[in-house]
């Protein structure tokens, strides 16, 4: 499905989307409906940001319990219309995740940290983009 908003399952990029969609300086300069997960349009209003997982891993235990601890590496993808722009919403992208902890977006025992910027690109349509990639922990529920 491309296009669509962030699930309500609970993984890395749930978490990412709802800080995201939760943080007014952010919400200042990039439409709610502009986060996605999945793809992003080619007729997207801009600036408009993606929400992706890039890495899932699970800790291994030696029982099985009600929970395990996932970590997962989730990138967000700003696309604008200037570069000025881009360098802005990149920011506060890494501003509204950067150094989290508790129970966010649905997750439990929540930590996230910054794990790495990616270049300036060309985006499609001669637009401007960059990744800020985060570390998303949390446990996730097993169903034992």
């Amino acid at each position: 499905m491309s296009d669509q908003p962030i699930p309500d399952v609970i993984d890395g990029a749930t978490i990412i989307g709802a800080v995201l969609q939760g943080y007014a300086p952010l919400l200042a300069l990039v439409d709610r409906d502009s986060i996605k997960g999945g793809r992003l349009s080619g007729d997207e209003p801009l600036p408009a940001l993606l929400v992706r997982t890039i890495s899932v891993v699970d800790r291994k235990r030696l029982k099985r319990g009600a929970t395990r601890r996932c970590i997962d590496r989730v990138s967000v993808t700003v696309r604008a219309v200037s570069w000025a722009q881009q360098r802005a919403v990149i920011g506060l992208v890494a501003d509204a995740g950067a150094d989290r902890t508790g129970n966010i977006g649905g997750g439990r025992n929540v930590s996230i940290l910054l794990a790495g910027r990616g270049p300036d690109v060309d985006g499609p349509g001669d637009t401007y983009e960059q990744a800020q990639d985060f570390r998303v922990t949390y446990d996730a529920i097993t169903g034992a």
